[in-house]
């Protein structure tokens, strides 16, 4: 098989599954400012380290992590082993820099996967290429590095080829020490920091060779700005299993040179932040989220939807708030979701559409006025029903859509002509099939 066959077979789960938990959480939780804090604040090491030494997730309970992504619909999570400060919540055994030599005293990377594999959902583990506390990656100069405009740093050497047995020699850990990983999530590229400069191909070689079906995304050569070869007619062995468009949903979805859709996941956060930040009051709606899942979905891609938990390892309870009310809603129409995709129709004016093999699901976004017009599908539509009960919708037939007779119309009331409320104001979720 070619590499697209490849990644075809590899992604069938991701491309089934569509929705799942990305997790930020490290050091960064205590000053609660953000994942990137120590690089938008220039802190040094010793800054920094403060909150090494007081690192205590007294309240980290990942089985309680796993239970609320479950009860929201995911069927995946993302969690960060390393992010760019250098530290690890996992057990490496190549650095002191780690959560056992915390206060926390043991390998939390464990615990998640052993949580989230009981509860019937796939582990993926986040890993920063970059590391900003290793003293072999370069500082002094460098875009992002905390000690970019540090002066003391000037004359400070550095062998990069170190930092990348280094960096190599935890990847190797994490795909030997936890069982099967579904999904490695690389974060990221940059600059002339691309594809060989991470000595890319060597460390796809040995990904493979240790997890031969693992999902690798797309930011060994690419970081949100950008996809890298992925988009290209014959991608090679570092262009990923995924493209990851972060903050945004590409208008189009994501499709490759030839024109063929490409495995993509949209990356976003519940409020304005990946990393839990005291203050940040933005949540997203439950209504907005489940609104962006189906966009998603309906573009042949996926939603990756981040929390932060705080220093004591607690997910936000305005964050756990939002996910039991898309939980509520994934409950009654997670068809529509999960095993979906990219309808054979084109987008309506009211809401879009989704498709599993035969089953399109409409997804009305819109009450319409009077009844709802299914565009050119007259005749064609076979009996349509309410996904979150299953009960039957009309197809209306009435004096006020005979001048349209090229469409299909539904109706919620007994009354084709008048206005009724559709039975679920954020997205009411109807299933039917085209006749043969």
């Amino acid at each position: 098989m070619n590499q697209i066959e490849q990644r075809t077979k590899r992604t069938e789960w991701f491309r089934n599954d569509r929705f799942g938990m990305f997790i930020h959480w490290g050091l960064y939780s205590i000053p609660a400012r953000g994942e990137w804090v120590r690089s938008m604040e220039k802190l040094s090491i010793e800054q920094y380290q403060p909150y090494f030494d007081g690192f205590n997730p007294d309240a980290y309970d990942p089985r309680q992590w796993a239970k609320t992504a479950k009860a929201a619909g995911m069927k995946y999570a993302v969690l960060t082993a390393k992010h760019h400060d250098g530290f690890c919540l996992f057990d490496s055994k190549l650095t002191d820099y780690k959560a056992p030599n915390t206060k926390a005293g043991r390998d939390l990377i464990r615990e998640y996967v052993d949580a989230f594999r009981a509860e019937g959902l796939k582990v993926g583990i986040y890993y920063s290429l970059i590391d900003w506390h290793h003293p072999d990656y370069p500082a002094y100069g460098d875009r992002i590095h905390p000690m970019r405009d540090n002066e003391a740093w000037k004359d400070k050497k550095h062998t990069f080829s170190r930092y990348l047995d280094y960096m190599h020699g935890q990847v190797r850990e994490l795909c030997t020490n936890y069982g099967k990983i579904d999904l490695l999530w690389f974060d990221f590229s940059y600059d002339k920091m691309t594809g060989e400069a991470w000595r890319g191909t060597e460390l796809m070689t040995m990904i493979r060779q240790l997890q031969p079906d693992v999902l690798v995304d797309n930011r060994l050569e690419a970081s949100g700005e950008g996809y890298g070869s992925i988009l290209s007619a014959e991608p090679g062995l570092t262009s990923g299993d995924f493209a990851s468009p972060e903050q945004i949903i590409p208008n189009a979805g994501i499709r490759n040179v030839k024109g063929d859709s490409v495995p993509w996941e949209a990356c976003i956060t519940l409020n304005n932040n990946w990393g839990f930040n005291a203050a940040d009051p933005y949540w997203k709606s439950s209504a907005q989220i489940i609104r962006k899942l189906v966009e998603c979905v309906s573009k042949n891609g996926n939603l990756l939807l981040n929390v932060g938990p705080d220093a004591r390892g607690r997910i936000p309870a305005e964050s756990v708030r939002i996910l039991a009310e898309v939980g509520a809603w994934m409950d009654q129409n997670k068809a529509s979701i999960h095993g979906c995709g990219a309808s054979t129709l084109p987008k309506p004016d009211w809401g879009r559409f989704t498709q599993k093999g035969n089953t399109i699901y409409a997804h009305i976004l819109e009450a319409p006025v009077g009844p709802l017009c299914l565009p050119d599908l007259a005749g064609k539509v076979q009996t349509v029903r309410l996904v979150s009960t299953g009960n039957e919708v009309k197809l209306a037939d009435t004096w006020n859509t005979k001048a349209h007779a090229e469409h299909a119309f539904l109706t919620f009331g007994p009354t084709a002509h008048e206005t009724y409320p559709l039975p679920d104001e954020v997205d009411t979720v109807v299933s039917f099939e085209l006749k043969k």
